[in-house]
C-alpha cells in the first residue's frame, strides 16, 4: 500500500478489496477513536490531568503559581483537543482517500475534496459523541464549544494537507512520484 497523500494510488485489485485491504486502511481510524474513548473517561478529568501533567511543566519552566497554573492548565487542555482532534481527522482522511479511490475515476481534486470533508465531518460526530459522553460523567463537562475547537482543529489539519501535500509547489513532486 503506497503512501495517499502525494499522488492518487491505482484502483485496488478485487484481492486488495479484501478484509486484510480494509484492515490496513480503517484501523488507524479505529486506533484514534479508541484514544478518544478512553480520553473522555473520568481519568482525563480536568481535576486529574492536572495533577499529573503540573509536575512535568514545572520541571521545564520552573514553578507556577496556582491561578497562573489554572489558566495554563486550562489552555494547555483545550491545545490538546484541537491537536489530536486534528490527528484524528488525518487517521480519517486517509482512510477516505483510499475507500474512495475504490469506487472508480474522478477528478483529483474532486476526490481529495471528498475525502477532506468526509474526514471533517467523521471527527465531528466523533467529537459530539465525546462530549455528549462527558454529560454523563460528574467530572466531566460535556460542551458545544469543544465540538467546534475539535472541528477546527479537523478543519486546520486537512487545510495543512492541502497546502504542504496537493499545492502547485507538491504538484510536481507529485507528478515525479508517479
Amino acid at each position: 500500500m503506497r503512501p495517499v497523500f502525494f499522488y492518487k494510488p491505482l484502483p485496488p485489485h478485487s484481492s486488495e478489496a479484501s478484509w486484510q485491504w480494509w484492515f490496513k486502511v480503517w484501523t488507524p481510524a479505529a486506533f484514534a477513536v479508541a484514544i478518544i474513548c478512553v480520553e473522555s473517561t473520568n481519568l482525563f478529568s480536568s481535576n486529574n490531568t492536572g495533577s499529573w501533567l503540573r509536575p512535568i511543566v514545572q520541571q521545564w519552566i520552573g514553578p507556577i503559581q496556582d491561578s497562573t497554573w489554572n489558566i495554563f492548565h486550562h489552555y494547555l487542555r483545550k491545545t490538546g483537543h484541537f491537536v489530536g482532534y486534528g490527528l484524528v481527522a488525518f487517521t480519517f482522511l486517509r482512510a477516505w482517500l483510499y475507500t474512495l479511490r475504490q469506487r472508480g475515476p474522478s477528478t483529483l481534486i474532486a476526490w481529495r475534496l471528498e475525502s477532506s470533508i468526509l474526514a471533517i465531518l467523521s471527527t465531528a460526530i466523533v467529537a459530539s459523541c465525546d462530549e455528549y459522553h462527558q454529560t454523563f460523567i460528574p467530572s466531566r463537562t460535556g460542551t458545544p464549544y469543544d465540538v467546534l475547537l475539535d472541528t477546527v482543529g479537523a478543519c486546520t489539519l486537512c487545510l495543512l494537507v492541502w497546502l504542504l501535500c496537493w499545492s502547485k509547489r507538491s504538484s510536481s513532486v507529485e507528478l515525479r512520484m508517479a
